[in-house]
């Protein structure tokens, strides 16, 4: 994607005031509402009017639709290696089996916090420009992952990125299927357990 076009895609301008910061708030969330009920349709006439603002405020954020969905796209994907990057800091040093413990734990929680967002926004995430978000996310990712596994008192991983970007890539196929299957809030525990189990004898055996 040349600069000119990425440059088409971020927002006009940053939020300073706190009214701003709750009009962006509004039509982002307007954003998820409308998604949910029209997919890839959506238009900025029919968020504004959602968010409760004219077409011409949300294009004071927003210049286009693709970068209201983009915006949309980072903000999700940032909380959820928020989640998991805070995990991983908390168990540096732990044994390994809780490192996995808690690494599945942040990051299904963090898919299931909003759970029809998530589903909805997997919809967008195929894009050239989704793809390049959430690169950046997959890269704190394994970072976070990486890191953690390095400091394990009970195991030592001779490629610790490998490992660190195969459970990735586990925890986040499974937690997209069930998404795909539009899973219930209630399925989350036992998502959870069972991901948890893969991590941990993965892990042990890619230790060994």
């Amino acid at each position: 994607m040349s600069t000119v076009q990425e440059l088409a895609f971020q927002p006009r301008k940053t939020p300073v005031q706190a009214r701003s910061a709750s009009t962006v708030e509004a039509i982002l969330q307007a954003a998820v509402q409308v998604l949910l009920r029209e997919g890839k349709q959506l238009t900025t006439t029919r968020v504004a009017a959602r968010a409760g603002v004219s077409v011409g405020t949300l294009y004071q954020y927003f210049p286009n639709k693709s970068s209201l969905l983009q915006t949309l796209l980072k903000q999700h994907l940032d909380g959820v290696a928020d989640a998991v990057e805070s995990a991983c800091g908390s168990v540096h040093g732990q044994p390994l089996a809780t490192m996995a413990e808690a690494a599945v734990a942040s990051f299904v929680e963090a898919k299931f916090r909003h759970l029809d967002a998530s589903a909805a926004l997997y919809a967008i995430s195929d894009d050239l420009e989704g793809k390049r978000i959430a690169y950046a996310m997959h890269g704190r990712l394994i970072a976070a992952l990486s890191g953690m596994l390095q400091t394990a008192p009970d195991a030592h991983f001779a490629a610790p990125g490998a490992s660190a970007e195969v459970l990735l890539h586990a925890m986040a196929g499974v937690s997209r299927g069930a998404l795909d299957r539009k899973a219930h809030r209630a399925a989350k525990e036992s998502l959870c357990r069972e991901l948890t189990l893969l991590a941990q004898g993965y892990l042990r055996a890619a230790a060994s």
